[in-house]
């Protein structure tokens, strides 16, 4: 199934996109830092289900034009109409992963009339403390910068992989990593944004059909669990293992959970 790329005109510059398919559009969001490469296994079991996947760039994250300033996850969500006016669609379901997750869901709520379901895969309810204790831990971020022995690449690895008890796809891993990479200075924009934003709060404005979507490996999965609690009006959906890497490493079943709520 071949994937199409293209341009939209955003707040910063272009936002690169790929997209995949015909029917259902979805536009689908990234968590960081990595970059749209998360869905590419994904796209041709989307499409094969009659979805229009539609796999978006963060602002300073792979091929979308970044700002020269940290920006707000209100900032960010300018990205999801901006790619749909491009397109030429009125409205879509959106799905984001981690910090995509965050960023659609204010994207839902800026634009409720372009929006018409949410997938939260692995959401993020928490109260102020935690929010503080993420940022000190995600601080590093901040002084990353490359150094000629190459050492910070090591480091960069060894800090992501330190990040879950257990892997199962080193070509996913290795791409993701890649890809992170190529934020460079703004590496730690889209986490900042993220620990600046009370999803929970955000998560109880939402007016359009959801789906909680977890899986059991994931380093945050609590969270989902917790989000399952808060909002018992919001469907849930989970899958059995798989790492922050999930999409990568379990496509198939990954797309069959997405699609069977868009498409219901």
């Amino acid at each position: 199934m071949q994937t199409r790329k293209g341009y939209a005109d955003g707040r910063w510059g272009q936002i690169h996109y790929t997209q995949c398919g015909e029917g259902l559009p979805l536009v689908l969001v990234h968590q960081s830092p990595t970059d749209s490469v998360q869905f590419a296994r994904a796209m041709a079991p989307l499409a094969e289900r009659g979805i229009h996947a539609i796999a978006i760039d963060i602002p300073g994250f792979g091929g979308s034009d970044g700002p020269e300033a940290p920006p707000t996850i209100a900032d960010y969500a300018h990205i999801v109409p901006a790619v749909l006016d491009a397109l030429g669609i009125p409205q879509a379901a959106v799905c984001g992963h981690h910090t995509g997750a965050v960023l659609v869901t204010e994207a839902a709520l800026q634009s409720p009339s372009r929006v018409g379901k949410v997938v939260l895969h692995g959401p993020l309810p928490m109260d102020d403390a935690e929010r503080v204790a993420w940022r000190q831990h995600l601080a590093y971020e901040k002084e990353w910068n490359p150094r000629w022995d190459g050492s910070h690449l090591a480091e960069a690895w060894a800090r992501r992989h330190g990040a879950q008890a257990e892997w199962s796809d080193i070509e996913a891993f290795h791409a993701n990593f890649v890809h992170g990479l190529l934020a460079g200075s703004r590496l730690w924009y889209a986490h900042d944004a993220v620990m600046t934003y009370a999803h929970e709060a955000a998560m109880a404005q939402l007016g359009q059909p959801t789906l909680i979507l977890a899986n059991t490996g994931d380093v945050i999965y609590g969270y989902s669990k917790k989000a399952r609690e808060l909002y018992p009006h919001f469907a849930y959906a989970e899958l059995e293992g798989g790492t922050i890497d999930c999409i990568d490493e379990m496509p198939e079943a990954w797309a069959e959970a997405v699609a069977t709520f868009v498409k219901a």
